[in-house]
């Protein structure tokens, strides 16, 4: 596997009023297999909408991009999306919903069982096959698009603020899952976030983008996700290299997004 290749990609939204809106600017990196990467910035700075070219889902103004020797031009089961909300079809039960993509690709009943069971074990769910989706509680329910994602065989995972909409406490058994995930299945990750802690505890990588047009402006190589692996995490956000890292990157938020509030008011002087 070659993993993933993103080469001068741009994107330019183009307004009914007519106007240009420049979401990405001339970005660039490579992904090796079995990297987890984060991706931090301030709100507006394009993040959502590098994930969604990464998935298939929109195709840059300019720029390509390839995944495993190939050309992204459209979805693939090969690259599987997780978002914020778990996007769950509410009117199929807990496995129905994991076993959709296996049914849809044409595996045999036995097979995707095997697929659910095997899956549902790994995210703590075994017991709640047959439950509906509305009587899971919201980390129970990113548990199971995780799932419903895994069941794919996705050789890249993409996520959307997976775990932007869970307390706390669930966030961090959340954060927990994912590393777990990431070790046990060989797993790219591609993970986008607006919280610098978890982005420093997941990421073995972590980008910073600017603000819009979004651009790469700096890279962190982290042991902190190996770490995690081992050590409890609330013990790692107290370690010195952690909090140098943290204060560097708020600070570098902070001064974007005061940045981009400068300008706004700029605008409506």
């Amino acid at each position: 596997m070659s993993g993933l290749s993103v080469r001068d990609v741009s994107m330019i939204y183009n307004l009914p009023n007519g106007e240009d809106v420049e979401a990405l600017k001339h970005l660039s990196f490579e992904l090796e297999p079995g990297e987890l990467l984060t991706v931090l910035g301030p709100s507006g700075c394009g993040k959502t909408t590098l994930l969604n070219i990464l998935a298939g889902f929109l195709a840059p103004s300019s720029g390509k991009i390839d995944f495993d020797g190939k050309e992204v031009l459209s979805p693939d089961p090969q690259r599987g999306m997780v978002f914020q909300q778990g996007a769950l079809f509410e009117w199929l039960s807990v496995e129905q919903n994991v076993g959709f993509g296996p049914k849809m690709m044409g595996r045999k009943p036995n097979e995707i069982k095997a697929i659910v069971d095997k899956w549902l074990s790994i995210v703590g769910l075994a017991d709640f096959g047959k439950k509906a989706i509305y009587e899971l509680s919201g980390g129970m329910q990113q548990r199971v698009a995780l799932a419903r994602c895994l069941a794919n065989e996705p050789d890249l995972i993409l996520m959307d603020e997976p775990l932007g909409a869970l307390d706390a406490l669930t966030r961090e058994k959340m954060q927990g899952l994912i590393l777990k995930l990431w070790k046990e299945t060989g797993k790219t990750i591609a993970l986008i976030t607006h919280s610098v802690e978890e982005a420093l505890i997941l990421g073995n990588r972590v980008f910073i983008m600017a603000p819009r047009p979004g651009r790469l402006i700096k890279e962190y190589s982290l042991p902190f996700a190996e770490q995690g692996l081992e050590k409890n995490t609330r013990e790692i956000k107290k370690q010195p290299d952690f909090i140098e890292v943290r204060e560097e990157i708020l600070t570098m938020i902070w001064d974007m997004e005061e940045e981009i509030m400068g300008r706004q008011e700029g605008n409506n002087a």
